[in-house]
């Protein structure tokens, strides 16, 4: 034992052992006493959490009402809007009657009939006379795609529908009808037309619509297999059966789409009733339907008068002016939204007992109340159909191109192989053509019933080569398909060998036999969004910016008008034919989609985007009260939104005056349809809380949450919006939906 070490006892060891459990154990008792300090200071600050959040929120049902009503007074600019939008329409038809050109006014059935009957009378029409004449017939089907697309369901009922597209359907027929015998007449002539070179005709026709490309093989020579029409790329390599055979080729490139079904997205009335109706029918008011019933008890006698004398002052206007309105005006009044019951109750009335003035006055006052009221519920739906998300997808056939999925882009590309008819002959001075009755005939290319023992070495596939348009964006390389004239479908099957030229914009490949063919691309390529932002720019103007995986779109909205501000490409600026050009918002998203530039989602849109699904009721709430704002408040993605329930939204919200925007910070901002919050946490913080901000309020609506941060400037901005301006505003968002595919 080394010496110095002194042993220790017994007592010595359980004295030490002791000491050391007496001290763990207060070390024990003072972390207890700590923690239950910790705990109850805690549960103190929760308990007065909780009671200051009771009181907020029994403030918040206080003036809940309160806010309600002054929303609801703000939201009357929606269904005035649409009334303006009416009256519009009213007045396109009476312009359009006055002007007295000799075109058919497109809302009227009976003019469009006479139209279409007069014009298929007409025989023996040029080329350049059918593309003249197209011009018309082109604006008139777009002015019906835009009647059936802007005008509310409940103004034109399910037979003007069906009426409308049927003379689309039917204008669209008869101009490929007029193209057929005016490429015949042309074909007769060919061999007046051909060239001295190659001894073949070649005509090239081309106007902003249409470009018409005619080679018809008059010298019949086997080594001339490749086509190339002059001045241009475009052309064909064909086989030698074609060479030698008395063929024409026809390529006519039609900017427009008269191939593919009509309104492709047009959903089933009966899926659409359970999805958005349902909610719809959830947020009318009790007490709204009682006021409505009561209005139309109390005053019905005085409804009728005024019906009467309404009626009285329309018959003697149309006496006035001509028998020729009285179509047009059965029409306006097919239109009204006022119930025709009352009107066909008071006319049964042959005594009406007089009425003072002041009684005359409220029956005025009660029938626009009520004409406001139906106005502001039709918008309301309609507003709830543009956020809705159809639950089950439509089967497609085997190799059918999903039309939900992609969209058609540039136009179609009408490829034809057409048997040259009987050529003009010149005989003493007369000109002899042999006329066949069964009009221009197709060349069945490879042909059905061959004795060939290799029919793909003696048929080989065509090789085409075409030009895609200058004005539209691919971001991707185009997809080539196929038009099935037997299933009337777009395939993508007989099509090989696809090289796309992105710097001289051309495309070429082989078909298996020729017929329609049209370029494509993923509808959703720029779906989901990677942020979004909409800024004010000054009393009913707004920028609204959205940024995806491949562009940068700034849309400007001026009042009632729409306007391409500018587009990036890859961080790029990019020159559009659409930018400077105002538009109404409808024809603004066609014409965005037919550029490529496609930001719009349809009902079938989340079954190919991971979307961030939210409640459609809250969506459209959200969207009518940014719109409300959107004068003087600037809105902008949120990371948290991802975060929160599919109940609530939650995004950035600023005051956006001109001098001062940059010097405010950003609020986050979380609304459920019936509740605002500024939230505590900023963009940046690591984990998503619901936590109020300090010294903030409940509020049951955007606008009242915004004044309590904003200027007395500002909410005098909004107040002043006009109608028209937040309607567009709020169809641009509803169109764009940032809420849920960002």
């Amino acid at each position: 034992m080394p010496a110095g070490k002194k042993k220790i006892t017994k007592a010595e060891r359980l004295r030490l052992l002791q000491e050391e459990e007496e001290k763990r154990l207060k070390e024990e008792e003072e972390a207890r006493m700590k923690f239950e300090k910790e705990e109850q200071e805690r549960q103190e600050i929760q308990r007065i959490e909780r009671e200051k959040w009771h009181r907020l929120e029994e403030k918040d049902l206080e003036r809940r009402k309160e806010e309600f009503e002054e929303l609801t007074l703000l939201e009357d600019c929606f269904p005035e809007a649409e009334k303006l939008k009416r009256e519009t329409r009213a007045l396109s038809q009476w312009k359009h009657y006055l002007k007295c050109d000799g075109s058919p006014d497109p809302s009227i059935a009976q003019e469009m009939n006479t139209f279409i009957s007069l014009w298929e009378e007409e025989t023996n029409e040029t080329f350049e006379q059918v593309i003249e004449k197209s011009k018309l017939v082109l604006s008139l089907i777009k002015k019906l795609k835009l009647i059936l697309l802007e005008t509310p369901s409940c103004d034109l009922g399910d037979r003007m529908v069906a009426q409308h597209r049927g003379s689309i359907l039917r204008l669209q027929e008869l101009l490929s009808q007029k193209v057929d015998v005016a490429t015949e007449l042309l074909l007769r002539e060919a061999s007046t037309l051909a060239d001295l070179d190659s001894g073949n005709m070649e005509k090239i026709i081309q106007d902003e619509n249409v470009t018409l490309y005619v080679w018809a093989n008059l010298k019949k020579n086997s080594r001339y297999r490749s086509v190339k029409f002059s001045g241009t790329q475009i052309g064909f390599e064909i086989p030698k059966i074609l060479a030698t055979s008395d063929v024409a080729l026809r390529l006519l490139h039609t900017r427009y789409d008269h191939v593919t079904p009509l309104f492709p997205t047009a959903v089933p009335e009966e899926e659409r009733v359970p999805i958005v109706e349902e909610e719809f029918r959830k947020e009318k008011s009790t007490e709204k339907a009682l006021s409505t019933e009561k209005a139309l008890s109390t005053e019905k006698a005085v409804s009728m008068e005024k019906a009467v004398s309404a009626e009285k002052a329309v018959s003697a206007e149309k006496e006035a002016t001509s028998q020729d309105e009285e179509p047009e005006l059965k029409q306006d009044r097919e239109c009204s939204l006022v119930p025709e019951e009352i009107i066909s109750e008071a006319l049964e009335y042959n005594e009406v007992p007089r009425i003072s003035y002041q009684e005359d006055e409220s029956a005025e006052a009660t029938k626009y109340e009520l004409e406001m009221r139906l106005l502001s519920e039709a918008v309301s739906a309609a507003q709830l159909h543009l956020v809705e998300n159809i639950v089950e997808l439509p089967d497609f056939h085997e190799k059918e191109v999903d039309l939900f999925h992609f969209s058609t882009l540039g136009g179609v590309y009408h490829l034809d192989i057409l048997a040259l008819p009987p050529q003009c002959k010149p005989v003493k001075g007369w000109v002899l053509v042999e006329i066949r009755q069964e009009g221009l005939q197709r060349f069945t290319y490879p042909p059905e019933n061959t004795d060939e023992p290799d029919p793909e070495s003696a048929f080989p596939p065509i090789e085409v080569t075409l030009e895609v348009h200058e004005n539209v964006i691919f971001f991707e390389d185009p997809q080539v398909i196929r038009w099935d004239a037997e299933g009337k479908l777009w395939r993508t099957d007989g099509i090989s060998c696809v090289v796309y030229n992105r710097e001289e914009r051309l495309i070429t490949f082989n078909l298996d036999t020729l017929g329609p063919v049209t370029l494509i691309q993923d509808a959703h390529i720029n779906m989901p969004y990677q942020s979004w932002e909409m800024r004010p720019l000054g009393v009913n103007r707004v920028l609204i910016t959205v940024t995806t995986l491949f562009t940068e779109l700034q849309i400007h909205i001026k009042e009632s008008l729409c306007m391409l501000a500018s587009i990036k490409l890859r961080s790029q600026e990019h020159l559009s034919h659409l930018e400077g050009k105002w538009m109404r918002p409808v024809p603004f998203i066609m014409a965005l989609k037919e550029a490529g530039l496609n930001i719009f989602p349809t009902v079938y849109s989340h079954f190919y985007v991971v979307i961030n699904n939210k409640v459609p009721m809250v969506e459209v709430k959200a969207y009518r009260q940014m719109a409300l704002l959107s004068s003087a408040f600037a809105f902008k993605w949120s990371k948290w939104n991802m975060s929160c329930s599919s109940s609530r939204v939650v995004f950035r919200v600023k005051e956006g005056l001109a001098e001062e925007a940059e010097e405010h910070l950003w609020a986050l901002l979380m609304f459920s349809g019936d509740r605002a919050q500024l939230l505590k946490i900023r963009e940046d913080s690591e984990v998503f809380s619901e936590a109020l901000k300090e010294e903030t309020e409940f509020h049951s609506t955007l606008y009242h949450m915004a004044k309590d941060f904003a200027s007395p400037e500002a909410m005098e901005k909004v107040r002043h919006s006009d109608c028209q301006f937040i309607d567009s505003v709020c169809h641009m968002l509803l169109s764009i939906r940032v809420l849920s595919f960002s």
